[in-house]
């Protein structure tokens, strides 16, 4: 990884870590949780090679980039105020965007807001979910899956702090790594044996290498889990925030790839909305949708030279 470049760039009022390599039409890469811009190191490689500036900031919350305390500093407006105020710092003014997981949540609601500075995306995983006025997303995930769903374990501020840290964190890497399938992630509570009772797998995924898992628990060492886990606490004060925005359309070139085993793919009513046109009518300039068939929840890292192709064969055509 050595060709690839580190700065750190001052954007709205936090201090963000880049990553980046190459010239030509800027690539930008947004991770999701528990990850880093490490996630994207394959494919910044693969399309720096083809003619691209690839550049991947650890979010705010993650990495050597800062990490406000509050979950109230979470809210989508600002990761999407520190991504305008990157590119503007940058002296950017489109780019073609690619996200993921979280990184995916964050790349549509820059899409939403600020059409005019991306050429076009490819969406991983997360689906883009409309806002509905009479209930949360996360409140609607509440009710069908109930309160030891993963997301809603996540809600009190240091309790799933203390939870994973009574278990090494590599072991919580392997756990979480291993989760996001078919299966909903259920973690019981402390008194029922919490996190640490969840069973690690007996062997790695083959894209889940013992020094990939070391390079991220040296970070998670470093800044604990809290700043992702804000995403997680901000999700109804961005839904009120978000309601002047109820019915609105994202009108960028999209195209939207998900493993099969996908777990937000298979939230209910996800499958249903993008192959009946709900998708389609909320995000009109819909291109392509690609289901990878067996894949699990962190394609990008399963099967970074495929997703990378995909990537390209898209983003060539702006």
């Amino acid at each position: 990884m050595e060709k690839i470049e580190h700065s750190t760039v001052t954007t709205n009022g936090i201090n963000m870590h880049v990553a980046s390599i190459g010239t030509g039409p800027t690539v930008l890469f947004l991770h999701g949780f528990p990850e880093l811009w490490y996630s994207w190191r394959h494919h910044m490689l693969s399309l720096s090679s083809l003619g691209f500036r690839c550049i991947a900031p650890d979010l705010r919350g993650y990495g050597d980039t800062d990490a406000p305390p509050s979950p109230e500093s979470y809210s989508v407006l600002h990761i999407v105020g520190d991504l305008i105020g990157l590119l503007d710092h940058l002296g950017i003014n489109q780019v073609l965007l690619v996200g993921h997981d979280w990184g995916a949540f964050t790349a549509w609601y820059l899409s939403l807001f600020r059409p005019d500075r991306v050429k076009a995306m490819v969406i991983l995983g997360v689906a883009y979910f409309p806002r509905k006025p009479e209930m949360s997303f996360f409140d609607g995930l509440r009710a069908f899956y109930g309160d030891d769903f993963y997301m809603c374990r996540f809600q009190e501020q240091g309790e799933i702090e203390k939870d994973f840290a009574s278990d090494d964190t590599a072991s919580v890497l392997r756990k979480l790594y291993t989760s996001f399938g078919s299966t909903p992630l259920i973690i019981p509570k402390e008194k029922d044996g919490g996190f640490k009772s969840i069973k690690a797998p007996d062997t790695l995924p083959s894209w889940v290498s013992e020094e990939v898992i070391n390079y991220y628990a040296n970070k998670f060492n470093q800044t604990g889990f809290t700043g992702g886990l804000n995403y997680y606490r901000a999700f109804n004060l961005s839904w009120e925030l978000l309601a002047p925005w109820t019915g609105a359309q994202i009108k960028v070139p999209t195209k939207y790839i998900a493993g099969e085993q996908e777990s937000t793919y298979l939230f209910p009513g996800v499958k249903e909305y993008i192959k009946s046109g709900g998708f389609k009518k909320d995000v009109p300039l819909l291109e392509e949708v690609v289901i990878m068939e067996g894949l699990p929840h962190f394609i990008n890292q399963a099967k970074p030279e495929e997703i990378s192709t995909l990537i390209y064969e898209f983003i060539k055509k702006f």
